[in-house]
């Protein structure tokens, strides 16, 4: 049996499929420590924030989308390789009644019902199936066994035509909502370079400095081997740029980050922030662990790992790296233990 090819990727880098931007709101908490009279203007402060927070509108959508194209690609390549099988067991039954049909042709003619084999469409044998009593009943049996795996064959197809059709939809839907996140992001770039030197310099400060340092992270234990594991990878990607759609280990945005620390504790973690809230037990806040997942905004749009004494780690957003920041520094939506 031939093997099929993998359908062509979508475009784009798929590294950075199921992606979730996470641009914070946060920003405005970052600018919030800045010192008096060195904060960029309120109004440009807002707007940045404000196109940040479309952006992770937008990462949402194209992260669902992209999830659902990757489920797509595999469920039609499997049901492509179901269809192979199913042809190559058709032919085989076809051709070993084909055998039979000659032996009778060649004794004297070829049964009518035996014909019935030939034809491409299996509601023929049912609208003829009292014909089947004119042979004996393994032959009958083999028939009928025919008839089967032609209809099955016919509604795997249609199947498979399908989900090729939302297949290609839901790629249509990825490369959208990826073009309206580069755009968003690429007028709070401009933005911010319209600024003036102090007030940029003063938002890079916000962004960069300081957030590297560990802070006093209490005597916090985390909650299993596999937490501790996935704690001790987050706290080595530190200083690590922030990069849109990547899971690591040069960068990474906030899910990919999540996904990655646990990933070196051999921990599979789903891609999105949204799947992660769910991916284990929910526990208070206030009994937060090292190695929980915290998500942010009703949403859960964001993602950062708890580190102890009310301290996360996370990937905030472009042009600030991984770095610590306090767990309030928004508001929690929920606190997964994984």
């Amino acid at each position: 049996m031939g093997s099929h090819r993998r359908l062509a990727p979508s475009g784009f880098d798929r590294g950075a499929r199921g992606a979730t931007v996470c641009v914070l709101t946060a920003a405005a908490a970052a600018l919030g420590v800045l010192p008096a009279g060195a904060a960029p203007r309120d109004d440009t402060r807002a707007e940045v924030d404000r196109l940040y927070a479309q952006a992770e509108q937008a990462t949402e959508a194209f992260n669902k989308a992209d999830e659902r194209a990757d489920t797509l690609h595999d469920q039609v390549d499997t049901a492509q390789d179901g269809i192979a099988r199913q042809q190559e067991r058709i032919n085989t039954m076809r051709d070993a009644l084909g055998s039979l049909a000659g032996a009778q042709y060649r004794s004297g003619g070829l049964d009518p019902s035996l014909a019935l084999m030939f034809s491409d469409d299996p509601d023929e044998y049912l609208d003829k199936a009292a014909a089947l009593d004119r042979i004996g009943s393994r032959q009958a049996g083999e028939l009928k066994e025919l008839q089967g795996a032609m209809r099955t064959l016919s509604q795997d197809r249609e199947e498979a035509t399908r989900k090729l059709a939302e297949l290609e939809k839901s790629r249509k839907a990825v490369a959208r909502h990826k073009r309206t996140v580069e755009q968003k992001l690429a007028k709070a770039r401009q933005l911010l370079n319209s600024m003036p030197d102090a007030d940029r310099a003063a938002y890079d400060r916000a962004s960069r400095s300081g957030r590297g340092e560990i802070p006093d992270l209490g005597g916090a234990v985390p909650s299993s081997g596999r937490a501790a594991a996935a704690v001790a990878a987050a706290r080595s990607a530190v200083g690590r740029p922030y990069v849109w759609g990547a899971s690591g280990p040069s960068g990474f945005d906030c899910s990919g980050l999540m996904q990655w620390s646990y990933g070196q504790a051999g921990v599979g973690l789903p891609r999105t922030s949204q799947a992660q809230a769910h991916a284990g037990q929910q526990v208070p806040l206030s009994q937060a662990r090292p190695g929980d997942l915290v998500t942010y905004r009703s949403d859960a749009s964001h993602v950062a790992m708890y580190m102890g004494n009310g301290q996360v780690v996370h990937a905030p957003y472009p042009g600030a790296p991984v770095r610590y920041d306090p767990v309030g520094m928004m508001p929690v939506s929920a606190v997964t233990r994984p």
